[in-house]
């Protein structure tokens, strides 16, 4: 407790307690009012186009309003001390790993505002008294601005001791290297591969990989490892994106196929992949990581679970994705029925017209008899508002996205 910190009257801590006991019954709500505020006013798009650190921004959003929340249930009006959470803190070394400010992530104004017009409708609704409201929203006030500014404080003097440390080692020159590459800054050849100890010419195949926790993150250099040698090379250049994230480049002229990737992580539990296209010299080190990354938040979009993701089979769901609800149109529209018939039926259209409509071929790729596959697809005719032989891309590509949410 504060001994300089004024104490509110008993009926404004009856009140702040309650107000405090409404908010955090709905905190699934509350919690979306105040990121979608922080979101609309900030300008950060490498934040909000990775899907890890967008999560960890929302982590951050829940658990700020959720500290100060709790705090005024069980003492109403005291100062509320900044937020020391393992997670936010994380969130700020990996922060600081891309060259980035906490102050860039967004609008931490945004988010103070979303909450406080929530709670000033919380006050109103405790009390009609006049005199009640101006002193409820007065301590309010000050408490909110308060923990506010302390925990900004607070995480800009951890961020500058990360800063100062990671400058202290190789680490942060490989990182601030690769972001000149990607960010096609010019960069003399010679001196990036120095720096990176990692050789530009020649052929890339690009690779994030991420874990689902921190607990399964111990198992990212192992299938970094796996991947390198599914891809057929012997070295590999790795950045430490974030505790759980990792970005790989290897010396490969092709990505091999995405089951062959799944075989090499079946021991890595809770792991990721994401594959860019092979690209040759600087502009294919830079491409094959931005497919990469594309790929990435495709999944993250649609809400999928799949393992392995090579950019070069979800390019068009990428696309017809940009906007999920034209998206889900989309495959209404396409798909009828079949959008949500059975999954044996949705795979076998999908084998066949990769097979170019050869009904054997699919037979053969399925195990299964020709006959199974030919009343497979009448019924898949069926169910389809176009026929597949007049509407075979559009199938194909709604398929697809139907695919990756499975």
């Amino acid at each position: 407790m504060d001994p300089g910190w004024p104490r509110p009257g008993q009926r404004t801590v009856a009140l702040i307690r309650d107000v405090a006991e409404r908010l955090l019954a709905s905190t699934s709500s509350a919690v979306d009012e105040v990121i979608a505020a922080a979101h609309e006013g900030a300008d950060y798009r490498v934040v909000l186009e990775d899907p890890q650190l967008t999560a960890a921004d929302r982590h951050m959003n829940k658990t700020y309003l959720l500290h100060w929340l709790s705090a005024n249930l069980q003492d109403p009006g005291a100062r509320v001390g900044p937020c020391v959470d393992a997670e936010v803190l994380q969130f700020a070394r990996d922060v600081v790993r891309r060259g980035l400010d906490m102050h860039d992530l967004g609008s931490w104004r945004g988010a103070q505002h979303s909450a406080w017009a929530m709670w000033v409708d919380g006050c109103f609704a405790a009390t009609t008294d006049l005199e009640e409201l101006r002193d409820l929203m007065k301590v309010s006030e000050r408490s909110m601005t308060t923990f506010i500014d302390d925990s900004i404080a607070a995480l800009d003097e951890y961020v500058e001791q990360e800063r100062a440390h990671l400058a202290q080692g190789a680490n942060a020159e490989r990182h601030a290297t690769v972001q000149l590459l990607l960010e096609g800054a010019p960069i003399g050849r010679a001196r990036a591969e120095s720096r990176l100890g990692y050789a530009l010419t020649g052929s890339h195949v690009a690779a994030i990989i991420w874990s689902e926790s921190s607990d399964a993150a111990a198992g990212l250099d192992a299938a970094a490892e796996a991947v390198m040698r599914v891809c057929g090379a012997s070295r590999r250049l790795t950045l430490n994106a974030s505790a759980t994230a990792l970005w790989v480049w290897v010396p490969a002229a092709m990505v091999p196929p995405a089951e062959a990737i799944e075989t090499a992580l079946a021991d890595s539990r809770g792991i990721h992949v994401a594959c860019g296209r092979a690209g040759r010299d600087l502009d294919g080190f830079r491409r094959s990581h931005l497919d990469a990354a594309t790929a990435q938040r495709m999944l993250a979009r649609v809400g999928s679970a799949r393992r392995v993701v090579r950019y070069e089979d979800v390019a068009l769901v990428s696309v017809l994705t940009a906007d999920m609800a034209q998206a889900d149109q989309f495959v209404t529209d396409t798909l009828g029925d079949l959008a949500t018939a059975d999954r044996v039926l949705r795979d076998t259209v999908l084998t066949y017209v990769r097979e170019r409509f050869n009904g054997s071929a699919t037979a053969e790729r399925l195990f299964t008899h020709r006959n199974t596959v030919e009343r497979r697809l009448a019924r898949a005719d069926q169910l389809l508002p176009v026929p597949l032989a007049e509407n075979a891309a559009s199938v194909v590509a709604a398929l697809m996205l139907v695919q990756l949410r499975d």
